[in-house]
């Protein structure tokens, strides 16, 4: 008879998971110190660890020393006061230990039969997060439509887009879908994978503020219908990627609605700011729209992963995402009694991430969750106000909420040099994007970390490199 595999036992995994959480506590203290991008080269994480797997299991210290030694010197501190790259991606403690208690459970949540709790608990948490950010009650579990949570935007994204062929009928071929020219790539992915070809996805101008076009939008629906087609989706962004435009989602609906398409929204970071009362024009057509998703894992202090979805109506999403082979069948679900995440995404499994998100409300509450959003506007707009002082620098975009984007004036050398000498320093951690073809170094605020300090230490920084 083989040897029993050497599990941990409930001791072990108290003892050692105390030193652990006491590791991951010591991270966050010392994280400010530590340098913000990555310093090794390529291949320097894996030269300093064994091609080979061990033969025998290792002591559990030598395993945690390898922390220090090799693993944080290749990260890249994205909890860091000082990361400004990106979009925020915060981990914060109620979060971290939610999703804790996620792995500790071990529950695969597929079915309601297979843990009611953690189909209800999402239920409920959706729900709690539409009264939270003020969206309409139209995408509430109570009624037709309904929330879930996926891995992120790109997961939404596709989910919203993959049922469009269900939804009309059309040939495939025929079909046509429609973004800006500054929406995430994401939806490209999705449409790839849904089967468009790339002259089925259009991608339509922007205005001045980057934001998409709805005359240009009604010009391209109506020609594609004129020669026979079929449009049938349109994807707006409430704070694109690269500068936080804000596509006009009424104006698009409208345009969309003559053509029977599906309006999907992708506010992956600004969604979060509708906690705010004063910020809820970032919920601008949520009323009209068909679908709508956002990031708590980016702003909203829930770590990744942890997009939420909404349908204002879920048949269409089921028609095209629900498989029921005979092993999955169950009383619940046949009585048609209960909601099974399965058919809400692509995946057949999935983890309990209602937890974490449930941890996060509880223990911050509305007036936290809005204080944290409002000290990363009011240093975003603080940002903004020294970059339109200074006559070397200009804003490259409207700053409606926490990322600026700016650039020097004197060109794109210019600009690259600060980046690259911000980003060289271990500092700070800052990236770019192009807008109107010229370069821009973005700064993203939101941090669950950062403070006024930080933002200044920056600006003092960029200031000293012009």
């Amino acid at each position: 008879m083989a040897d029993p595999a050497p599990h941990m036992t409930p001791d072990e995994f108290r003892r050692q998971g105390t030193e652990l959480v006491e590791w991951i506590a010591s991270y966050m203290e010392r994280l400010e110190d530590l340098p913000v991008l990555a310093q090794v080269e390529p291949g320097w994480v894996r030269a300093q660890l064994p091609d080979h797997p061990p033969a025998e299991g290792e002591p559990w210290p030598d395993i945690v020393a390898d922390l220090d030694r090799v693993i944080v010197p290749g990260l890249t501190h994205w909890q860091s006061p000082n990361f400004f790259a990106y979009f925020p991606g915060n981990a914060t403690g109620p979060s971290i230990l939610g999703d804790l208690l996620s792995a500790g459970l071990g529950v695969q949540g597929m079915l309601w039969a297979t843990s009611p709790a953690c189909t209800e608990l999402e239920q409920l948490v959706l729900d709690w997060l539409l009264e939270l950010t003020g969206l309409p009650q139209r995408f509430s579990s109570k009624g037709p439509g309904g929330g879930v949570i996926q891995e992120s935007a790109s997961s939404a994204n596709l989910c919203a887009l993959r049922d469009l062929a269900v939804r009309r009928g059309a040939e495939p071929a025929r079909l046509r879908a429609y973004v800006s020219t500054q929406t995430h790539s994401s939806v490209e992915k999705a449409a790839r994978v849904a089967g468009l070809a790339p002259r089925q996805l259009e991608a339509i101008d922007v205005g001045p503020d980057y934001a998409m076009l709805p005359d240009a939008l009604a010009r391209a629906m109506a020609a594609d219908a004129a020669a026979g087609l079929a449009p049938c989706f349109v994807a707006a962004t409430v704070g694109t990627t690269s500068s936080t435009a804000l596509d006009p989602v009424p104006a698009i609906a409208e345009v969309a609605r003559a053509h029977g398409a599906w309006v999907h929204v992708d506010a992956a970071f600004a969604g979060s700011a509708a906690v705010c009362p004063e910020l809820r024009f970032v919920n601008d057509g949520a009323d009209v729209a068909d679908s709508w998703c956002f990031n708590p894992h980016k702003w909203l202090l829930t770590n990744f992963d942890c997009s939420a979805l909404w349908v204002a109506d879920r048949a269409p999403l089921l028609a095209a995402l629900s498989v029921t082979p005979e092993y999955l069948r169950n009383a619940s679900t046949d009585a048609g009694a209960v909601v099974d995440y399965r058919d809400w995404q692509i995946p057949l499994g999935r983890r309990f991430r209602a937890l974490k998100l449930w941890f996060v409300i509880r223990h911050y509450g509305a007036a936290g969750l809005a204080a944290h959003i409002r000290s990363g506007v009011a240093l975003g707009q603080e940002l903004a106000a020294w970059v339109e002082a200074d006559e070397r620098f200009e804003l490259a975009a409207p700053a409606p909420l926490s990322l600026v984007c700016l650039r020097h004036r004197e060109g794109d050398e210019a600009t690259q040099t600060i980046i690259d000498a911000v980003n060289g320093s271990g500092h700070a951690y800052v990236t770019h994007t192009r807008l109107d073809d010229r370069l821009v170094l973005r700064v993203a605020i939101g941090q669950a970390r950062t403070e006024r300090r930080h933002v200044e230490a920056l600006w003092e920084q960029i200031t000293a490199l012009a």
